[in-house]
């Protein structure tokens, strides 16, 4: 059993205690949940994706209907501005961060956007971010951390980016396949032991020492104080957890409020998603509509991940993940896509932010 918490260091920053929010999206993790985890001593994270949703879209061209055409809407710059200053209103200087998918559509822009919005801190996965201190140049305060799910993985990026830009990661996420969301995995690999988080991770924090010491955090599954403290026993510096902060009073999609406390173990699966690597999700909304063979048509609007090729594996698996995540955050019960960890089902009640982080933290 843990004491009290070290603080944990992320290149210029400090946090007071060593968790990450999961950076959630679309419209999950945004300015109310973001800014309340920061204020709370752990790290907030904005999810970068999908900010034309914003506002109920308030934020998109209104000559463009009612939803975000093309990258350059779907991830808004000046919504993404309004996310941090709100997120600000309420953390104030604590640190603050963003989660930017290394597999969108103008994914260098918007690392810029971020950066010029006020993140102290870019996480990004979904793909190896060989090229991410490319657009981080101008912003040396930025602390940059990348998602990976394999020693291998972490091999390639510190090796590029020491070749390319004389620097390695502030710090790395290793995720388990047992988080929501997109994994870094082949379907058959999440139910194998030796892709588990407890296997992976002592991997990774022994690369890591090749390259310096960069704190490694644990992600994917990771529920209460005695998961954290088996993680910082493995050698991981902290933890990122996104499910825990899906129950909250603050998580931006107020969906979850009503869905979570009534799902079972069921009721959460691995499917396909046009972005190519499986995604573990809610049997609701957008999936019901699949299997009863009447979900929405596919028809690509926001451009919003090169995998996709426009739509093209979109309809192969049967909906479109920028509009289905985006009713998701809406609140659209019967078409939206809801993604959640593998123990989401253990959510029984929605605490406050506060409640959460005082339960994680205290001893």
């Amino acid at each position: 059993m843990g004491g009290l918490f070290k603080s944990l260091t992320i290149g210029k920053h400090t946090i007071k205690y060593p968790i990450f929010q999961g950076g959630m999206g679309v419209g999950i993790s945004w300015d109310e949940l973001a800014g309340n985890v920061s204020k709370e001593g752990c790290l907030g994270i904005i999810s970068a994706v999908g900010t034309g949703y914003y506002k109920n879209m308030s934020f998109v061209d209104k000559i463009l209907s009612s939803k975000p055409f093309e990258a350059i809407n779907f991830y808004s710059k000046i919504a993404l501005n309004e996310i941090f200053k709100n997120a600000r209103k309420i953390c104030g200087d604590n640190p603050l961060g963003a989660n930017i998918l290394h597999a969108i559509n103008d994914y260098g822009r918007v690392v810029r956007d971020a950066c010029e919005a006020g993140a102290n801190v870019i996480v990004t996965g979904a793909g190896l971010p060989t090229n991410m201190p490319e657009f981080t140049k101008n912003f040396p305060e930025v602390a940059l951390v990348p998602i990976v799910s394999s020693a291998k993985a972490l091999r390639v990026i510190c090796k590029r980016w020491s070749e390319r830009y004389k620097r390695v990661p502030d710090a790395v996420v290793v995720e388990g396949p047992l988080s929501g969301g997109h994994q870094g995995f082949k379907y058959e690999d999440c139910f194998k032991p030796e892709y588990q988080l407890e296997s992976i991770l002592p991997q990774v924090v022994a690369e890591s020492t090749q390259w310096g010491s960069m704190p490694i955090i644990a992600a994917g599954g990771i529920w209460d104080r005695n998961d954290i403290d088996t993680m910082l026993t493995l050698g991981a510096s902290g933890v990122q957890m996104g499910t825990r902060f899906l129950g909250t009073k603050e998580c931006d999609a107020k969906a979850y409020q009503q869905i979570l406390p009534h799902i079972t173990k069921d009721d959460i699966e691995l499917v396909k998603s046009p972005v190519g690597y499986p995604a573990r999700a809610l049997k609701i909304g957008v999936m019901q509509r699949l299997k009863e063979g009447n979900a929405p048509k596919v028809q690509c609007i926001s451009n919003c991940v090169s995998p996709c090729q426009r739509g093209k594996e979109a309809k192969k698996v049967g909906y479109c993940i920028a509009d289905s995540l985006g009713k998701g955050h809406l609140g659209n019960l019967e078409e939206g896509l809801y993604f959640s960890g593998a123990n989401g089902y253990r959510v029984n009640e929605i605490l406050s932010v506060k409640a959460l982080v005082d339960e994680l933290t205290k001893r």
